[in-house]
């Protein structure tokens, strides 16, 4: 989430209040992409990759996992096993977030004692781990439907959709089922007078490219050696040339759409413990993301701890690259 940030909160800022307009954000972004891509073409960003020590590279992956466990164990996109505290970084939550004090924190008294947490640990997380240990295809997906299933209803303790104001709106909108709106705001909005943010554009622009360097080498790296596709002689993975130049191209086309910089994104793991080695993989799921814009309604709805245990899940496989770093 980096550069999504980077974008939404620093350079156009909330409500637009940053340095740079959004159409000019865009056009940052779609000549970062081709920047990639002549890098790409050279070779110059494979060299920039084998030229990164191993140690780092694994580092990054073990890195990445760490963060996607903590994300797992949050209230925002995960199980909400912890919250943020102000004595100490993190403390133990697990209470309903009806009963979260001012500062975000539990009260010790409803520590713990969250339904949906030990739906999404018990479903989510222990039958997921145990379909994984008989070798069961789709054990992460059918984790996250049961719990989904289970949330989706209404009146339960465990229901996505309260009885408030926003649950009713948000179960309204699950009930559609099928809906879809066309793109009116974002839509091929580049803005190519940068007259007056000359200086703030040349800055985004280098951040973006420098971040994304690093975002996309550590994560395709990360990705590869967890799929075990890594040369070790040349720390290589085949086909990267190819894979830094379509994520470069992702990266303008993307803009055109009104995206922050597309780019490989750690969730892969996810895809690689199923099995995911190929680009059969990513077509796949490509095509599913395609349903899914007619289908937002349902995917909208799934709940944030069903998904939680398996970002638990996969960060752990990511960190036992830990072993290998020259400490």
């Amino acid at each position: 989430m980096g550069l999504n940030a980077y974008l939404a909160y620093d350079v156009v800022g909330f409500n637009g209040t940053g340095r740079v307009p959004y159409e000019v954000a865009m056009t940052a972004i779609f000549i970062e992409g081709f920047i990639f891509f002549g890098l790409a073409v050279l070779g110059l960003r494979q060299w920039l990759a084998r030229a990164i020590p191993r140690s780092i590279k694994l580092a990054t992956g073990v890195g990445i996992g760490l963060f996607l466990t903590l994300i797992g164990l949050t209230y925002g996109e995960g199980i909400g096993l912890i919250t943020g505290s102000t004595a100490t970084p993190v403390a133990l939550a697990g209470c309903p977030p009806s009963t979260r004090l001012e500062d975000g924190t539990c009260p010790s008294s409803h520590k713990m004692r969250n339904p949906t947490m030990w739906v999404g640990i018990f479903c989510g997380g222990f039958l997921t781990v145990f379909l994984q240990m008989f070798r069961v295809k789709g054990a992460i997906l059918i984790g996250i439907l049961l719990v989904s299933i289970i949330s989706w209803p209404r009146g339960t303790p465990v229901t996505n959709f309260p009885y408030t104001e926003l649950g009713d709106s948000n179960f309204e909108f699950f009930k559609k089922v099928v809906d879809f709106h066309p793109i009116q705001r974002t839509l091929n909005v580049q803005q190519w007078d940068i007259s007056g943010h000359g200086g703030q554009f040349a800055l985004a622009l280098i951040t973006f490219t420098y971040v994304d360097i690093l975002d996309c080498t550590g994560t395709l790296y990360s990705m590869a050696r967890f799929a075990d596709l890594i040369d070790e002689r040349t720390q290589d993975f085949e086909g990267s040339a190819v894979a830094y130049m379509v994520d470069a191209l992702s990266i303008s086309i993307g803009s055109i759409f009104g995206t922050s910089p597309v780019t490989a994104f750690i969730e892969s793991g996810a895809g690689i413990s199923e099995g995911g080695k190929t680009g059969i993989t990513a077509m796949t799921t490509g095509f599913c993301f395609f349903i899914s814009l007619f289908f937002a309604p349902i995917f909208a709805s799934i709940p944030p701890w069903a998904t939680g245990c398996v970002l638990i899940l996969v960060g752990s496989m990511m960190m036992r690259a830990v072993t290998e770093i020259n400490w």
